[in-house]
């Protein structure tokens, strides 16, 4: 018999379906609560048929606690623990299954998080007894509150390995361009205003033919400048000839627990340039061997690397396409599916 789980989620991404998909091809019915789809990030999503949807805003507690009810799951996944409603179903079904909760807070220290350490047995572990967490930084906060090592595991976020792998099987011998890459939200917390600035500032003082092509949309205005393309918000299944072209990522948060797009670009081999608040970098950012890192929010540190960037031998930029491929193809949406169904064992 077909195993059920149950998964209260809150927004929905590309690289969510992926996971989805293998999960269900893993002879599992999920059924699915999520919440609308933000208007920065207009995904269109359609579903199989083994994966049973519901509208988030549709459901009060206790019509969550009559479809636990009916769909007597044999698992439970929850996305955190801000929406109180699903760490309430939670906690009713701890003592009967596995109840998990994914989270991506990356422990900072701060009077919160250690606030959150006191309440944690009240708030937390009474409802959720095992913990999935995207990387190393993440664990360490998951411990403090509480869990323990054997029920809490690594690998929560994953990106489409076989879509951005697949860009990169046909590309790889092409030279990369002189492309600068970034796909994101425009916000502050993007660092968005500082790449632009650095851009500008770089091209200004260098004469070279270096662009940069942002997609993304927010409420910064994206800087009009010549060698600076927008293209807004690109659907998954749109961004394929973009990423045929080539180029080198780059990601300037200034807060970023983690961001799957680092995973994606990599499995695609894209040379990284990342922010050190990118918690991502972790996993698939080796220095000087795939790309390099630099303080957030310090206009003159990504310049600087730009700099560093455009100084790169074709041969260099190549190989470091190489190392970024195989770093980023490390985890999967089958393993995500391999480590779900472990909780059960």
């Amino acid at each position: 018999m077909s195993k059920r789980i149950l998964i209260l989620y809150a927004e929905l991404a590309g690289y969510t379906m992926a996971c989805l998909k293998a999960l269900a091809n893993a002879d599992v019915i999920i059924h699915l609560v999520r919440y609308p789809v933000n208007k920065e990030a207009p995904f269109e999503f359609s579903f199989s048929s083994s994966v049973h949807v519901y509208d988030r805003h549709e459901f009060s507690r206790d019509a969550l606690i009559q479809l636990a009810n009916k769909i007597q799951p044999d698992l439970l996944l929850v996305s955190g623990w801000m929406d109180k409603d699903y760490v309430a179903i939670a906690k009713k079904w701890r003592n009967k299954i596995p109840t998990i909760i994914a989270m991506d807070n990356k422990w900072e220290g701060t009077l919160k998080q250690r606030l959150a350490i006191f309440a944690a047995p009240y708030v937390v572990l009474n409802a959720f007894n095992a913990c999935w967490v995207p990387g190393n930084i993440q664990k360490e906060f998951a411990l403090r509150l509480g869990f323990k090592s054997e029920n809490l595991k690594t690998g929560f976020y994953t990106a489409d390995t076989d879509y951005f792998s697949a860009i990169y099987n046909e590309s790889r011998e092409r030279p990369i361009p002189h492309r600068f890459v970034y796909s994101g939200r425009y916000y502050d917390f993007k660092g968005v205003s500082e790449l632009w600035e650095a851009f500008a500032a770089w091209k200004k003082e260098q004469l070279n033919d270096w662009k940069l092509i942002c997609m993304g949309t927010g409420d910064i205005p994206g800087t009009v400048h010549p060698d600076i393309e927008h293209l807004g918000f690109v659907q998954p299944h749109q961004l394929r000839p973009i990423l045929m072209e080539g180029g080198v990522f780059i990601l300037p948060s200034k807060i970023e627990p983690w961001a799957v797009v680092v995973q994606e670009y990599a499995a695609a081999g894209y040379p990284l340039l990342l922010s050190t608040n990118v918690g991502a970098s972790e996993a698939f950012l080796l220095e000087n061997k795939n790309g390099f890192s630099f303080e957030a929010s310090n206009v003159s540190a990504i310049k600087k690397t730009f700099e560093k960037v455009s100084r790169l031998s074709k041969h260099e930029l190549s190989e470091m396409r190489k190392v970024s491929h195989e770093l980023g193809i490390a985890n999967s949406p089958q393993n995500w599916a391999a480590m779900l169904l472990s909780f059960m064992q």
